[in-house]
C-alpha cells in the first residue's frame, strides 16, 4: 500500500508517537502549524472520515479526547485547542487516510477560528436556512 500513514502504523516510517492503542495512533505532524500539532489516525485504513463505521469513528474521537487532554495538561502556555479534519481533496485533505488535527493554541498566536476557513457560505446562509426550514416543516 502506498499510504504514508499505513506505513507509519506498520513501523516502516518513523514518527514521534504521542499516544497509541489497539485502534489509533497519534503522532506529531512533520510539518506543524503550531508547536505540538498532533495527528490522530485510525489504524484501520479509510480514505475519509465519512467512510468510517460509526463504532470506528467513535474510537477515533475517544482517542482525540484523550490526546487533547494530554496536550492541555502537559504542554506549557496552551490556552486552547483547535481540532479539525479535512475530508476529501476539496476540503484540503492531502493524505487519503482519515486523520484528525489537534492544533495547540496560544494567547495571541494569530490563528483564527474554524469559521475563517471558508466564508462562501455567508452569502448563501439565508437560502440554506430557507431550505432547512422547508424540510423541517414537511
Amino acid at each position: 500500500m502506498d499510504c504514508i500513514f499505513c506505513k507509519i502504523i506498520a513501523g516502516e516510517i518513523p514518527c514521534y508517537k504521542v499516544y497509541e492503542d489497539e485502534n489509533v495512533l497519534a503522532f506529531l505532524d512533520l510539518d506543524p502549524c503550531a508547536d505540538g500539532h498532533t495527528l490522530v489516525i485510525p489504524k484501520k485504513h479509510s480514505d475519509a472520515f465519512v467512510e468510517m463505521a460509526p463504532e470506528e469513528s467513535g474510537k477515533l474521537f475517544e482517542a482525540v479526547n484523550k490526546v487533547s487532554n494530554q496536550i492541555m495538561d502537559k504542554m506549557e502556555n496552551i490556552t486552547g485547542l483547535t481540532i479539525g479534519m479535512n475530508t476529501y481533496e476539496t476540503a484540503g485533505q492531502t493524505v487519503m487516510h482519515t486523520h484528525v488535527h489537534i492544533f495547540p493554541r496560544y494567547e495571541g498566536d494569530g490563528g483564527g477560528t474554524t469559521h475563517d476557513i471558508v466564508d462562501s457560505a455567508k452569502s448563501k446562509e439565508a437560502e440554506y436556512l430557507k431550505q432547512i426550514n422547508e424540510q423541517l416543516t414537511k
